[in-house]
Protein backbone atom coordinates (compact mmCIF):
# COMPACT_ATOMS: atom_id res chain seq x y z
CA UNK A 1 0.00 0.00 0.00
CA UNK A 2 1.44 3.48 -0.72
CA UNK A 3 1.78 5.62 2.17
CA UNK A 4 1.14 8.83 0.15
CA UNK A 5 -2.29 8.57 -1.36
CA UNK A 6 -3.84 11.37 -4.41
CA UNK A 7 -7.23 11.82 -5.26
CA UNK A 8 -8.47 14.46 -8.24
CA UNK A 9 -11.68 16.30 -6.92
CA UNK A 10 -12.61 18.88 -9.14
CA UNK A 11 -9.68 21.29 -9.49
CA UNK A 12 -8.46 20.09 -5.77
CA UNK A 13 -5.63 17.54 -5.11
CA UNK A 14 -6.17 15.77 -1.94
CA UNK A 15 -3.08 14.43 -0.86
CA UNK A 16 -2.89 11.91 2.42
CA UNK A 17 -0.01 10.43 3.86
CA UNK A 18 -1.18 6.87 4.29
CA UNK A 19 0.94 5.25 7.58
CA UNK A 20 -2.45 5.17 10.13
CA UNK A 21 -0.30 2.49 12.07
CA UNK A 22 2.81 4.81 12.44
CA UNK A 23 0.35 7.56 13.28
CA UNK A 24 1.87 9.44 9.72
CA UNK A 25 5.06 9.41 11.04
CA UNK A 26 7.31 10.74 7.82
CA UNK A 27 10.06 8.29 6.40
CA UNK A 28 11.86 8.26 3.43
CA UNK A 29 8.70 6.55 1.08
CA UNK A 30 6.29 9.70 2.49
CA UNK A 31 8.80 12.45 1.83
CA UNK A 32 9.23 10.97 -1.96
CA UNK A 33 5.11 10.73 -1.92
CA UNK A 34 4.57 14.65 -1.02
CA UNK A 35 7.56 16.01 -3.16
CA UNK A 36 5.94 13.73 -6.08
CA UNK A 37 2.32 15.07 -5.35
CA UNK A 38 3.05 18.50 -5.22
CA UNK A 39 5.22 18.53 -8.44
CA UNK A 40 2.05 17.02 -10.01
CA UNK A 41 0.15 20.10 -8.46
CA UNK A 42 2.99 22.26 -10.35
CA UNK A 43 2.51 20.67 -13.48
CA UNK A 44 -1.27 20.07 -13.77
CA UNK A 45 -2.56 23.38 -14.92
CA UNK A 46 -6.24 22.01 -13.79
CA UNK A 47 -5.27 21.85 -10.21
CA UNK A 48 -5.73 24.70 -8.84
CA UNK A 49 -5.00 23.74 -4.91
CA UNK A 50 -4.20 21.28 -2.59
CA UNK A 51 -4.55 20.15 0.73
CA UNK A 52 -2.67 17.65 2.85
CA UNK A 53 -4.20 15.33 5.28
CA UNK A 54 -3.58 12.26 7.31
CA UNK A 55 -5.10 8.83 7.06
CA UNK A 56 -6.77 7.31 10.61
CA UNK A 57 -7.89 10.15 12.28
CA UNK A 58 -4.19 11.21 13.02
CA UNK A 59 -2.65 14.19 10.63
CA UNK A 60 0.91 13.97 11.48
CA UNK A 61 3.41 12.55 14.24
CA UNK A 62 6.46 14.18 13.09
CA UNK A 63 9.78 12.11 11.82
CA UNK A 64 9.67 8.50 12.04
CA UNK A 65 12.53 8.25 14.67
CA UNK A 66 12.80 4.21 14.38
CA UNK A 67 13.44 5.17 10.19
CA UNK A 68 15.82 8.03 11.50
CA UNK A 69 17.71 5.69 14.13
CA UNK A 70 18.43 3.34 11.03
CA UNK A 71 19.51 5.97 9.04
CA UNK A 72 16.81 6.63 6.81
CA UNK A 73 16.51 10.44 5.67
CA UNK A 74 13.31 11.77 5.63
CA UNK A 75 14.23 14.50 3.36
CA UNK A 76 13.62 14.94 -0.51
CA UNK A 77 16.67 17.42 -2.28
CA UNK A 78 15.28 21.03 -3.34
CA UNK A 79 11.65 20.20 -0.89
CA UNK A 80 13.44 19.53 2.30
CA UNK A 81 11.87 17.20 4.92
CA UNK A 82 9.07 15.77 4.09
CA UNK A 83 9.23 16.78 0.60
CA UNK A 84 7.69 20.00 1.59
CA UNK A 85 9.51 21.80 4.53
CA UNK A 86 11.85 24.36 2.46
CA UNK A 87 9.48 24.12 -0.91
CA UNK A 88 6.05 23.71 -1.20
CA UNK A 89 3.92 24.78 -4.23
CA UNK A 90 3.71 27.35 -6.51
CA UNK A 91 -0.70 26.66 -5.48
CA UNK A 92 -1.92 27.38 -2.65
CA UNK A 93 -1.95 24.21 0.33
CA UNK A 94 -4.19 23.48 2.54
CA UNK A 95 -3.51 22.05 5.92
CA UNK A 96 -6.48 19.87 6.95
CA UNK A 97 -5.28 18.71 10.61
CA UNK A 98 -6.74 15.97 12.69
CA UNK A 99 -5.67 14.67 16.09
CA UNK A 100 -1.80 15.42 16.49
CA UNK A 101 0.48 17.58 14.44
CA UNK A 102 3.83 17.46 16.11
CA UNK A 103 7.12 17.88 15.75
CA UNK A 104 7.80 17.20 12.25
CA UNK A 105 3.98 17.00 11.94
CA UNK A 106 3.36 20.57 12.49
CA UNK A 107 6.29 21.51 10.27
CA UNK A 108 4.46 20.04 7.40
CA UNK A 109 1.27 22.45 8.74
CA UNK A 110 3.84 25.50 8.96
CA UNK A 111 4.56 24.66 5.51
CA UNK A 112 0.92 24.98 3.87
CA UNK A 113 -0.61 28.48 3.64
CA UNK A 114 -4.05 27.96 5.10
CA UNK A 115 -5.09 25.37 8.03
CA UNK A 116 -8.40 23.81 8.96
CA UNK A 117 -8.27 22.11 12.15
CA UNK A 118 -10.95 19.38 13.56
CA UNK A 119 -11.66 20.66 16.92
CA UNK A 120 -9.58 17.92 18.95
CA UNK A 121 -6.41 18.71 16.78
CA UNK A 122 -3.66 19.36 19.05
CA UNK A 123 -0.12 20.99 17.98
CA UNK A 124 3.51 21.24 19.08
CA UNK A 125 7.69 21.41 18.70
CA UNK A 126 8.66 18.81 20.95
CA UNK A 127 11.52 18.09 19.32
CA UNK A 128 13.79 19.05 22.57
CA UNK A 129 12.38 16.45 24.52
CA UNK A 130 13.93 14.04 22.09
CA UNK A 131 17.17 15.99 22.67
CA UNK A 132 16.51 17.62 19.07
CA UNK A 133 15.16 20.70 17.86
CA UNK A 134 12.74 21.74 15.32
CA UNK A 135 14.57 22.37 12.49
CA UNK A 136 12.42 21.57 9.32
CA UNK A 137 10.61 24.98 9.82
CA UNK A 138 9.12 25.06 13.10
CA UNK A 139 12.19 27.11 14.99
CA UNK A 140 12.03 29.14 11.95
CA UNK A 141 8.75 30.19 10.55
CA UNK A 142 6.67 29.41 13.97
CA UNK A 143 8.13 32.81 14.78
CA UNK A 144 6.62 34.53 11.65
CA UNK A 145 2.95 33.08 12.16
CA UNK A 146 2.52 33.47 15.64
CA UNK A 147 4.11 36.02 18.23
CA UNK A 148 7.30 35.21 18.82
CA UNK A 149 7.62 34.78 22.60
CA UNK A 150 4.72 32.09 22.67
CA UNK A 151 7.10 30.36 19.54
CA UNK A 152 9.99 30.31 21.99
CA UNK A 153 7.74 28.77 24.69
CA UNK A 154 6.21 26.13 22.48
CA UNK A 155 10.08 25.77 21.32
CA UNK A 156 11.72 25.33 24.86
CA UNK A 157 9.01 23.50 26.49
CA UNK A 158 7.72 21.52 23.69
CA UNK A 159 4.37 22.02 25.09
CA UNK A 160 1.30 20.84 23.32
CA UNK A 161 -1.78 23.58 22.20
CA UNK A 162 -5.21 22.90 21.20
CA UNK A 163 -7.15 24.39 18.19
CA UNK A 164 -8.68 26.51 20.01
CA UNK A 165 -5.47 28.23 21.19
CA UNK A 166 -4.11 27.81 17.75
CA UNK A 167 -7.01 29.85 16.69
CA UNK A 168 -6.71 32.68 19.03
CA UNK A 169 -2.82 32.73 17.93
CA UNK A 170 -3.93 33.17 14.25
CA UNK A 171 -1.78 29.98 13.48
CA UNK A 172 -4.85 28.46 12.33
CA UNK A 173 -7.90 29.74 9.70
CA UNK A 174 -10.88 27.35 10.88
CA UNK A 175 -12.06 25.09 13.47
CA UNK A 176 -14.04 21.88 12.23
CA UNK A 177 -16.46 20.43 14.39
CA UNK A 178 -16.47 17.54 12.00
CA UNK A 179 -13.34 16.02 10.28
CA UNK A 180 -10.97 18.44 8.95
CA UNK A 181 -10.55 17.00 5.97
CA UNK A 182 -15.04 18.19 5.10
CA UNK A 183 -13.90 22.01 6.26
CA UNK A 184 -10.69 21.88 4.45
CA UNK A 185 -12.83 21.07 0.81
CA UNK A 186 -15.33 23.65 1.23
CA UNK A 187 -12.30 26.04 1.85
CA UNK A 188 -10.40 24.38 -1.24
CA UNK A 189 -13.88 24.66 -3.55
CA UNK A 190 -13.75 28.25 -2.77
CA UNK A 191 -10.33 29.03 -3.82
CA UNK A 192 -10.32 27.02 -6.79
CA UNK A 193 -13.19 28.78 -8.32
CA UNK A 194 -10.96 31.58 -8.71
CA UNK A 195 -8.40 32.73 -11.52
CA UNK A 196 -5.79 30.17 -11.46
CA UNK A 197 -3.03 33.16 -12.14
CA UNK A 198 -4.54 35.36 -9.65
CA UNK A 199 -3.89 32.67 -7.35
CA UNK A 200 -0.66 32.13 -7.69
CA UNK A 201 0.49 35.42 -8.09
CA UNK A 202 -1.38 36.58 -4.94
CA UNK A 203 0.13 33.41 -3.11
CA UNK A 204 4.22 34.63 -3.74
CA UNK A 205 3.09 38.34 -3.15
CA UNK A 206 1.79 37.78 0.12
CA UNK A 207 4.77 35.49 0.84
CA UNK A 208 7.11 37.09 0.02
CA UNK A 209 6.43 41.13 0.49
CA UNK A 210 7.66 40.31 4.58
CA UNK A 211 11.32 40.48 3.28
CA UNK A 212 10.83 43.62 0.68
CA UNK A 213 11.70 47.01 2.10
CA UNK A 214 9.62 50.04 1.36
CA UNK A 215 11.28 51.60 -1.46
CA UNK A 216 11.27 48.38 -3.45
CA UNK A 217 7.68 46.71 -2.71
CA UNK A 218 5.80 48.51 -5.21
CA UNK A 219 8.13 47.36 -7.77
CA UNK A 220 8.68 43.99 -7.03
CA UNK A 221 4.33 43.77 -6.74
CA UNK A 222 4.44 44.74 -9.89
CA UNK A 223 6.62 42.13 -11.66
CA UNK A 224 4.42 39.31 -10.31
CA UNK A 225 0.68 40.72 -10.67
CA UNK A 226 1.36 42.80 -13.90
CA UNK A 227 0.83 39.81 -15.99
CA UNK A 228 -2.08 38.60 -14.33
CA UNK A 229 -3.81 42.10 -15.43
CA UNK A 230 -2.90 41.76 -18.97
CA UNK A 231 -3.81 38.17 -19.12
CA UNK A 232 -6.77 36.90 -21.25
CA UNK A 233 -8.10 35.31 -17.20
CA UNK A 234 -8.31 39.17 -16.42
CA UNK A 235 -9.87 40.21 -19.62
CA UNK A 236 -12.82 36.87 -19.04
CA UNK A 237 -12.91 37.65 -15.24
CA UNK A 238 -14.44 41.51 -16.19
CA UNK A 239 -16.62 40.01 -18.74
CA UNK A 240 -18.15 37.12 -16.53
CA UNK A 241 -19.15 39.67 -14.36
CA UNK A 242 -20.47 41.94 -16.49
CA UNK A 243 -22.68 39.27 -18.15
CA UNK A 244 -23.42 37.66 -14.87
CA UNK A 245 -21.71 34.53 -15.32
CA UNK A 246 -18.88 31.93 -14.15
CA UNK A 247 -15.71 32.86 -15.35
CA UNK A 248 -14.68 29.93 -17.66
CA UNK A 249 -10.31 30.15 -16.59
CA UNK A 250 -7.85 29.26 -19.18
CA UNK A 251 -4.57 30.27 -16.96
CA UNK A 252 -3.72 32.64 -19.57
Amino acid sequence: MSEVLTEVEGNVLVITINRPEAKNAVNQAVAQGIAAALDRLDAESDLRCAIITGAGGTFCSGMDLKAFVKGEKPHVEGRGFAGIAQRGSKKPLIAAVDGYALAGGMEVALACDLIVASATAQFGIPEAKRGLAAAAGGLIKLPRQIPPRIAMELALTGDFIGAERAYELGFINRISQGPALDEARSLAERIAANGPMALIASKAVVSQSHEWSEAEMWDKQQAIVGPVFMSSDAREGATAFAEKRKPNWQGK
